[in-house]
Formats: C-alpha cells, structure tokens, sequence
C-alpha cells in the first residue's frame, strides 16, 4: 500500500514479492485465469490440493516455498489440461538450470537457441 511521506508525497509501496520469478509465475496463472483457460475456484482447488500434500499447514510468508508448490500446480494444471506436456516442462526446467550454472555470477540468463 502507498504511504504518505513526510513532505506529504506518496511513496511506492514495497515488493509484493520477494523474487522476480515469484511474480512471472502469479503472472501467468493470473493470465490464464483472464483468458478463460483457468477459472479461478479450478486453481484455488488444485493449489489447495498441491499445500496440503506437502503438509504446508504453517503460514505461508509469499516465499520460495509457497510459490515452488505454486508453480508445482501450475505445472500439472497444464499438462492436465492438455497446455503442456511432461517432458517439455521437463526439458524447459533442465535448459534453465543449465544456462544458470553456465553463467558468470551477476550476469543475465540466457537460454540457448
């Protein structure tokens, strides 16, 4: 939430999120939800399902934790329906891990052609 500075001038509010992949991946899932590819109450369910098979009954602070299992039900949502496929999820995670691993520290990602 914006707040009011002491000259009276809002300041920004902080991060929502603590990493940037945390707010691509809510980016997407939101953009499904309003493309009409993943109604809402369907990802709240299936997100349900994914914390309480990890036993994530604490209360979640947005961190890597909340959002790994965010991502791990995005991902089965889309091979569920039929969005993406195993082995490309598969495939896609190993291409980055192998780009990240070859890149000097502080230096941009990229995926090879």
């Amino acid at each position: 939430m914006a707040k009011l500075s002491g000259g009276g001038r809002m300041t920004p509010p902080e991060p929502v999120f603590s990493e940037p992949w945390h707010a691509q991946v809510f980016a997407v899932t939101v953009r499904l939800n309003e493309t009409g590819h993943l109604p809402w109450p369907e990802w709240a369910a299936a997100f349900s399902r994914t914390l309480k098979r990890h036993g994530l009954s604490k209360e979640l602070d947005g961190g890597d934790d909340y959002f790994l299992a965010w991502l791990e039900t995005l991902e089965k949502v889309l091979v569920s329906k039929g969005m993406a496929e195993t082995s490309d999820i598969t495939a896609i995670k190993a291409a980055w891990e192998t780009a990240y691993l070859r890149t000097p520290h502080g230096k941009p990602v990229h995926l090879a052609d």
